[in-house]
This record gives C-alpha cells, sequence and structure tokens, in this order.
C-alpha cells in the first residue's frame, strides 16, 4: 500500500513539475473559443461564473440561464484586433416547469487577405480568408431557490482558404448562491471535447521524391497531413457578492480564478454599479498573475430600460490589451 501511494504521489508531482516548466501557449486549435463576448461582463474583467442577469452569460456559466425567467435575445459585435470581426449570439426560451433553453452561435472572420508566396512577396492576385464559427445548443434549471445547473452542446469549424477543422465540445456548469442578496458560488469547464485536424485541398501538393536526381517524375501529387490539437478547455471558479444599498442603488462584485487547458492561472475582478436600474457603470482588471500578459483594465457603461412591456439593454466594453492597443465590445438585447 505504501509503495502504490508513493508511486502515485511521484507521478503528480512530476506531473505537476512538466506543466510548470514547459509553456502551454499555443498548443490548442480554435482559439476564437477563448474570446469573451458579453461587453457588460468584459467591462468586469470578465469575471462572469457567477453572474446570471442576461442571456449572455451562458458564455461564462451555462447554469446561468437557470436563474433566468422570460424569453430573451441578445447579440454582440466587437471589432476585434486587427480589425478581425467577432460577433456573438444568444436566443433564450423558457419552458416552464422544464427549464430554459438556449441556442448560440458564435462568428469570427479575418476578411480578405493577399496571399503572398517566397516568389511573390508582394501578393499573387489571389485572396484568402480565415474564419471560425461554433454553433451551441444548452439548457439550464434552477433545482432550488439557491441551485441551478446548466450543460451545452457545441459544434465548431475553424476555415482557412480551402482548408477546413471540426469537432465537438461541451460546457457544463453550476451556480449556488447563498440568497439572491447573498454571496454567489459558480464553477464551470468549456470546450471539453474532441481534438481536430485540418483537411482540405490547400494540403494536396506536387511531390519530387528525389530532388537531387533527374529524369524522374518530380510533378507526383500527394498530400500532407496534420496533427490533431485539442480546444482551449477553461475552467472557471468564482464569488460574486450583490450589494443592494436601497431601491435605486446596487453594486455587484465578482471575483474568478481561470485554469486554461493552454495557459497559466490567472484571477480576474469587476464591480458594477447600477443606478435605478437605468444606469449601469462597470470597471475591472483581467487575467492577474497571467505570465506575460497584454491585457490588465476593463471600463464600460450600459442602459436598460422598458417598453411595452418589453426590456431592452445596451452595453458598452472597453478593454486594454497593451502593445495590440484595445477591443471594443457592443452588446443590444431584448426581453420579455
Amino acid at each position: 500500500m505504501t509503495k502504490k501511494l508513493f508511486l502515485i504521489i511521484s507521478i503528480i508531482v512530476l506531473a505537476f513539475v512538466q506543466t510548470i516548466a514547459q509553456s502551454k501557449t499555443g498548443t490548442s486549435v480554435g482559439a476564437f473559443l477563448s474570446i469573451e463576448p458579453s461587453a457588460r461582463i468584459a467591462a468586469m474583467g470578465n469575471a462572469g461564473a457567477t453572474l446570471y442577469t442576461e442571456p449572455q452569460s451562458v458564455y461564462y456559466n451555462p447554469a446561468s440561464i437557470g436563474f433566468q425567467r422570460g424569453n430573451a435575445v441578445q447579440f454582440t459585435h466587437s471589432q476585434w484586433i486587427a480589425d478581425i470581426a467577432y460577433e456573438y449570439g444568444v436566443l433564450a426560451i423558457e419552458v416552464e416547469n422544464v427549464g430554459n433553453f438556449y441556442a448560440t452561435m458564435t462568428s469570427l472572420n479575418s476578411g480578405e487577405i493577399a496571399v503572398r508566396t517566397v516568389d511573390q512577396p508582394l501578393g499573387t492576385g489571389e485572396r484568402y480568408t480565415v474564419s471560425d464559427v461554433a454553433v451551441g445548443l444548452g439548457v439550464g434549471r434552477q433545482i432550488s431557490d439557491r441551485f441551478s445547473v446548466g450543460i451545452q452542446v457545441n459544434y465548431i469549424q475553424e476555415t482557412i482558404w480551402h482548408s477546413t477543422l471540426s469537432a465537438f465540445s461541451l460546457s457544463i456548469g453550476t451556480i449556488y448562491r447563498l440568497s439572491p442578496d447573498g454571496f454567489h458560488l459558480g464553477a464551470s469547464i468549456s470546450n471539453f471535447g474532441t481534438r481536430g485536424k485540418y483537411d482540405g485541398r490547400d494540403l494536396r501538393v506536387l511531390y519530387d521524391q528525389n530532388v537531387a536526381k533527374y529524369g524522374d517524375n518530380g510533378q507526383l501529387p500527394a498530400q500532407l497531413f496534420t496533427n490533431d490539437f485539442p480546444l482551449p478547455v477553461m475552467f472557471r471558479v468564482g464569488v460574486g457578492m450583490p450589494v443592494q444599498f436601497d431601491d435605486a442603488h446596487k453594486l455587484t462584485l465578482a471575483v474568478d480564478a481561470f485554469h486554461p487547458s493552454d495557459n497559466t492561472e490567472s484571477m480576474s475582478i469587476g464591480a458594477e454599479y447600477l443606478f435605478q436600474r437605468f444606469l449601469a457603470l462597470r470597471v475591472g482588471y483581467q487575467n492577474l498573475f497571467l505570465e506575460d500578459s497584454e491585457i490588465g483594465l476593463t471600463l464600460g457603461a450600459g442602459i436598460e430600460y422598458e417598453l411595452s412591456g418589453y426590456i431592452f439593454n445596451f452595453d458598452y466594453g472597453w478593454a486594454d490589451h497593451g502593445r495590440l492597443k484595445e477591443s471594443h465590445r457592443i452588446t443590444v438585447g431584448i426581453s420579455l
């Protein structure tokens, strides 16, 4: 028994040491899945594991949909780094006595890029694009007045010119609140799924089996094979604390810890001040303690108003990306 215990401990220690000594950056595909969509939560440092007052919170924790009431739709647009266009949408529908169902769609598009080669560095005249799409279906249910669970399945596809990669993933989460106005605890795991590898006509090439030999066929049709890589799995755990001063003033605090499969651990903090359930001001700091981080301060604001039984939301989020400058998110939504 002692030898078995010693062996297990040794394996764990060796695995831990290897994790520390070796960087995991760039070891996964589907990096667009790590872009947080919500302008509201992005302005709060992306500390969203315990937040649940909008449909897009399902990105951070699928259990958040269990605490929501009614039907809603929400859409985010972001002019991402290097003028890359990012879109994210959610449609949520409440089914009485069953739970809340929702569908998500994520899109990332680089726009047209000139094809350049060693022989033609100024361009061949051809253009190509890089695009990513993810479609998800999920359900969440409030088990009790304190506890909610949720699950989401996703189909992911990446396309580079004429080559594509596809994979499936699963996201699950839970939220526990001591009371509606007390401490909230949340945990989720995102993008746990299959590995993906590229395939397509861009991998078909002409091959010369022996470049030093003359007279043979140097234009043999061949195909390149790529390795398969995992998706960027993210484990989140968070603590939230809403503070209701009176009917007009509310403060929400949130702290999240992150354990990604393709980077080092980090923490994010955020705060939101809500006045008259109409105007919200937000601030945060994301990825504290992340090695070689280029991101930090986040800011944002939002408004909410009711008209003819419909609730309209408009949110803006700004994030500092250091040498990569900044990103901007705009989220609009309607619920009833």
